[in-house]
């Protein structure tokens, strides 16, 4: 195929930029097109909003690789929600071909949360997190995780919901090589295909010359 598939990674930066480093490393190695904020290719224009660059930017992508961290994000729009949530939910109400990572304090916070609970979005808003918070920076990202695995939704109806979780780096550079790796031998027999398609037509159009 002629034209690179395009992955857009969604996250924050803070605290993951080796993570982040890595993963660009792979994906463009396995022959990917990667739009990222934190290496500066996601395509931009001056008439834009930096919040309308990412979601333009989800729109157009072919594959969507969304990695949930315990930083919710500084860029918050007047609804409330960051550019990397918007981002997410964007890519699940498009029903782009999805991937999520989720780091183990997001689903360990939310799960202590549950115990205590506060079991919904609306019962989590009632809380406040102090300044400084080690854990997770904002409730919302557990609200973030919940849109990522569709919770609101019947188990019938979550598809596309998968969430690894991962800890350590090496964990989450596993899951993107274990999924990533397998696109481009489909790009390859893709292309393959088509060249013998190409071969057949021609092969066909010279016999009945």
């Amino acid at each position: 195929m002629s034209k690179k598939l395009t992955v857009m990674v969604s996250s924050t930066v803070y605290g993951v930029e080796e993570l982040l480093d890595r993963v660009y490393t792979l994906l463009t190695t396995f022959g990917y097109e990667v739009w990222m904020s934190h290496k500066g290719t996601v395509p931009v224009s001056s008439n834009e909003t930096a919040f309308e660059s990412c979601l333009k930017a989800v729109e157009k992508c072919d594959l969507f690789l969304g990695i949930i961290t315990p930083q919710y994000g500084s860029g918050v729009d007047a609804t409330g929600l960051s550019i990397t949530h918007k981002e997410m939910k964007k890519a699940i109400e498009l029903n782009k071909p999805r991937w999520f990572l989720a780091h183990d304090q997001v689903v360990f916070a939310r799960r202590l949360l549950m115990d205590l609970g506060y079991k919904t979005q609306e019962q989590r808003s009632e809380l406040t997190l102090r300044k400084g918070a080690a854990s997770i920076s904002n409730i919302k990202v557990i609200d973030l995780y919940e849109d990522a695995t569709m919770e609101q939704l019947p188990l019938d109806d979550r598809q596309g919901n998968w969430v690894q979780k991962f800890d350590r780096d090496d964990d989450a550079n596993l899951f993107v090589v274990a999924q990533f790796s397998r696109y481009q031998d489909v790009e390859q027999r893709l292309t393959e295909h088509f060249q013998n398609v190409s071969q057949v037509s021609a092969s066909v159009g010279a016999s009945h010359e």
